[in-house]
């Protein structure tokens, strides 16, 4: 079975730019996801696309395919309660780290600035924006997609979406 529209797929990941490992997904569950549905960066979708279970392929993307060019100027001061597990994160908040602010389009990654008492600066750009990065990607399976997950829009299950 190919990775086509509506096919859940899993691939395990690493993720580079230039010679620079910055992520792997080799150490936990592979990612999972509802092709076809923008759960994953478009261009990583269009490069799986028609791929099989045991298939390899290195896709390079350029800062517009990937995470977008930096915008300059892309601070902003937040309450630190914007920031997901902002409870467990307190103490332990400090520059240069990456939080997740939660927006009204889910959880958004950004690289903290400032920490103050109540606030926090924040870069908004995704840690990544400039960046041409190297997705290396094995397909480790492919299936179709139960009528739950086309209805919800996302995979269920290990490396996807739980629902609570």
């Amino acid at each position: 079975m190919k990775i086509t529209q509506d096919k859940v797929a899993s691939f395990h990941y690493v993720l580079k730019d230039g010679d620079t490992q910055l992520e792997t997904s080799r150490d936990d569950e592979p990612v999972l996801y509802l092709h076809g549905h923008q759960n994953v960066l478009p261009a990583m979708e269009k490069g799986l696309e028609g791929l099989a279970a045991g298939a390899t392929v290195s896709l390079t993307l350029s800062p517009a395919e990937a995470y977008g060019e930096r915008r300059d100027g892309a601070t902003q001061r937040i309450p630190i309660k914007h920031l997901v597990d902002h409870v467990k994160l307190k103490n332990k908040l400090r520059p240069g780290m990456t939080v997740a602010i939660n927006t009204e389009h889910g959880p958004q990654d950004a690289v903290l600035l400032k920490v103050g008492k109540f606030n926090v600066d924040v870069d908004a750009n995704h840690p990544y924006a400039g960046k041409t990065l190297t997705f290396d990607l094995e397909v480790m399976s492919v299936r179709d997609a139960t009528a739950e997950e086309l209805s919800h829009g996302h995979a269920h299950g290990v490396g996807g979406h739980h629902h609570d």
